[in-house]
């Protein structure tokens, strides 16, 4: 995990890329709308959680696009490790590069924002449940696009689809908060996908890198 964090520091316009997409679309965002602080407050959590999901499609190929150019991912798949520990290790330095940062700006710029503090608080708890499960998706999937000649097309037409339940089911958290409703049910599901991801998820990369190797 330190290595791949350390290599991503060494390549900083790949680490930084999707992180300044991000900001850059929820910071002008807000101009298309005004100071309508209420309309800002309802179209906000939308348009952050979908400049995350793409932010994250930019940077999945950082996964395992290194190691395969210079040959190290058939050590690692030869090495005497369980691979699925290594999977686990690359995907949660990914988390940490990407993901974690994500957090960090979405909820600054939404308390600058002045998002209500409950809303601001179920927003934290769906990215936080959520930009997991986006990166061990993502990494099943560029498993299994490594090396192809069009797998940055073919990685975004395999995930979107995968990645619509947790945009809708944290937009409905989100959307239920402003309404004063309960969010248990949301967040529960949201929670069952991230636990389900980090079961199957490793497994299924491990299994991906394997084939793609053979």
């Amino acid at each position: 995990m330190w290595r791949d964090i350390i290599l991503a520091f060494r390549h900083r316009a790949e680490l930084f890329n999707p992180l300044i997409f991000f900001t850059m679309v929820i910071v002008l965002f807000p101009f298309a709308f005004g100071s309508d602080i209420g309309l800002l407050n309802r179209v906000m959590p939308g348009t952050i959680w979908i400049t995350a999901l793409l932010a994250t499609n930019l940077s999945l190929e950082g996964i395992f696009r290194s190691d395969f150019d210079d040959g190290s991912i058939e050590q690692i798949i030869l090495s005497g490790y369980p691979l699925t520990l290594l999977v686990i290790a690359k995907i949660t330095a990914h988390w940490c590069l990407t993901g974690l940062p994500l957090i960090i700006i979405a909820m600054f710029t939404a308390f600058l924002l002045s998002f209500p503090e409950h809303v601001l608080q179920t927003l934290f708890f769906t990215l936080l449940l959520g930009t997991p499960v986006l990166s061990l998706i993502g990494a099943v999937a560029v498993a299994l696009t490594i090396g192809l000649r069009s797998g940055g097309m073919l990685l975004s037409l395999i995930i979107l689809p995968l990645y619509m339940p947790i945009l809708i089911f944290a937009m409905l958290a989100v959307e239920n908060k402003m309404a004063g409703m309960s969010v248990d049910a949301e967040l529960y599901f949201l929670s069952g996908m991230l636990v389900l991801a980090m079961t199957l998820a490793p497994l299924a990369t491990a299994s991906s890198l394997r084939i793609r190797m053979s």
